[in-house]
């Protein structure tokens, strides 16, 4: 097995806005931040009390679905906020399809309802009447859209037509469901483009999915594989899907971070969405026409999820600081009953300090409550998540000066106050850069290249993530899912954070280590003799 390092390119280099050598706080045990469990001993219940205890959810008298409290809405809002000018500049613009829709247009195709069947929620009866016919709630939005774009659409003048709405869909989940990973009603959004040319689809096709690498990079501080689903694990309906893969190395799995389809002419055959052929120009038969090509597009709060799970330890959330909503908290420290000028004195400090940051678009956050102690309040905004604590007391008064604590590491230092928006905007963006390269080096150190079938179940089970040489066949890949199911040691502990589950393909990755094509490399799959096609990398996965 080796490394494989081909999936994500260099890191730049990060600029460290701390010396080396300063020194780490020593963590405080569960019971003071309230989480009863660790990361490592119990990973799901460790998942869910930080979401609860951050303040990011609360549950609801309907099993699966959650509040989505400020705290992770907010996150959600800021990446919304980038997403849309992002896609505005592509010439998108946003709308809103309401969220029912009759079971005759929801069938009408039928492959791609078959892939949310067991999902879909009914509306069977209004008040004490039963209605004539059931009505869907949307798991998606195509079969409701499409019908429209076929009325709008009346010539190939007007695309590529690109729409997006900002919704939430319900999808019926009867697995364990989960906070952001599986719920059944979750927040997203779709975008839904048709296009003259197979082209001009595909090129917005893996535009998107680059702005999608940019949310999980950029952002939330987590590295993702880009690629291509296989035909096996492609959106129903769709020529093809493309895909951003995640990877959770708490327990090995993978997780689909978000995705962007090549519908081709399937749905615009389905729903005549068509234009006279451009070559006419008016002049010849307008019963030419062309079938235009589509795609659609979506991201949902599941990014939520997996930022939580991978930047999350024992003391709660670790939230990357582009998307907290709040960046800084100021802490006031060391005042005493016996001096009241102190505290006024220092309050009116701290005043100012927030002032200055929020001038400076800096989101800041005072905490002066009176009745909770300082390491009351360390604890709270650590299970919170927020990136850099500013602690201020009489001696940081008498200097002119403020006392960090960053979240991630939890080392201490020191700025001057005459360089406050300067040095707390370097440290912000060290913590975004030391984030990502800790997830990353994660990654990599997880992700095996795997040419031996023994190698492989093996490999799973030490929670890594295997590229493999492969055929590509659907045959191949039950076989591969069917035969990993069994524990390749049996002396190997069963790990309930990552049950031997059997591995599903995540994707052909778009950066491929090297080319099979002519080498004589046979499908990695127990019994295959074909020949490989494409390293796809497989796992077990959300």
């Amino acid at each position: 097995m080796g490394d494989y390092h081909a999936v994500i390119g260099d890191l730049q280099a990060v600029h460290h806005a701390f010396d080396n050598s300063q020194q780490t706080e020593k963590a405080p045990s569960a019971a003071l931040n309230g989480i009863d469990t660790t990361k490592e001993d119990d990973f799901p219940r460790w998942y869910q009390q930080i979401l609860l205890k951050g303040e990011m959810i609360d549950y609801y008298d309907v099993s699966g679905c959650y509040v989505l409290r400020p705290g992770s809405w907010e996150i959600w809002e800021i990446m919304q906020e980038w997403f849309n000018k992002e896609i505005k500049k592509m010439g998108v613009r946003n709308c809103s399809f309401p969220m029912f829709v009759t079971e005759e247009v929801l069938r009408k195709e039928q492959s791609h309802i078959e892939g949310f069947s067991a999902e879909v929620a009914w509306v069977t009866q209004s008040g004490t009447s039963t209605l004539e016919k059931k009505i869907a709630i949307r798991p998606t939005s195509e079969t409701i859209i499409y019908p429209y774009l076929a009325n709008w659409i009346r010539s190939y003048r007007e695309l590529p037509l690109r729409l997006n709405q900002w919704n939430s869909v319900v999808r019926w989940e009867f697995k364990n469901p989960q906070p952001f990973l599986r719920s059944r009603e979750f927040y997203w959004q779709e975008g839904h483009t048709a296009h003259l040319t197979s082209e001009g689809a595909e090129k917005e096709v893996h535009q998107i999915l680059d702005l999608y690498c940019q949310i999980y990079r950029d952002f939330l501080a987590i590295p993702v594989v880009p690629g291509r689903k296989t035909d096996k694990e492609k959106f129903a309906g769709a020529e093809y899907t493309t895909t951003v893969e995640a990877y959770i190395p708490a327990t090995g799995r993978a997780i689909q971070g978000a995705t962007s389809h090549g519908l081709g002419q399937n749905f615009s055959k389905m729903f005549n969405i068509s234009v006279e052929d451009p070559k006419l120009d008016g002049t010849g038969d307008s019963s030419q026409r062309l079938f235009l090509w589509q795609n659609s597009w979506a991201y949902s709060t599941r990014v939520i999820g997996v930022m939580a799970m991978v930047h999350g330890d024992n003391k709660g959330l670790v939230v990357p600081p582009r998307v907290a909503p709040i960046q800084v908290v100021i802490v006031p420290v060391g005042i005493t009953a016996q001096v009241p000028e102190e505290r006024t004195d220092i309050h009116e400090y701290i005043k100012t300090m927030q002032e200055t940051l929020e001038s400076d678009g800096i989101r800041v956050e005072a905490d002066l409550r009176e009745e909770h102690t300082p390491g009351w309040k360390f604890n709270h905004w650590e299970l919170k998540g927020i990136p850099l604590r500013l602690e201020v007391g009489p001696r940081e008064l008498n200097e002119s000066c403020i006392s960090t604590s960053r979240r991630d590491t939890r080392e201490k230092g020191r700025i001057e106050l005459a360089r406050l928006s300067v040095d707390v905007r370097a440290v912000l963006e060290t913590i975004q850069a030391s984030m990502y390269v800790r997830a990353l080096e994660q990654y990599r150190n997880n992700v095996k290249v795997i040419t031996k079938w023994e190698q492989f179940t093996a490999a799973l089970d030490r929670k890594h993530l295997c590229l493999i040489p492969f055929c590509t066949r659907e045959d191949c890949e039950e076989r591969i899912r069917r035969l990993s199911e069994r524990t390749a040691d049996p002396s190997m502990r069963n790990d309930a954070r990552a049950p031997s589950m059997g591995a599903k393909s995540l994707c052909i990755p778009f950066q491929q280590p090297s080319e099979l094509q002519g080498t004589n490399t046979k499908c990695l799959a127990e019994g295959c003799e074909l020949m490989a096609e494409k390293w796809c990398l497989f796992g077990r996965s959300y």
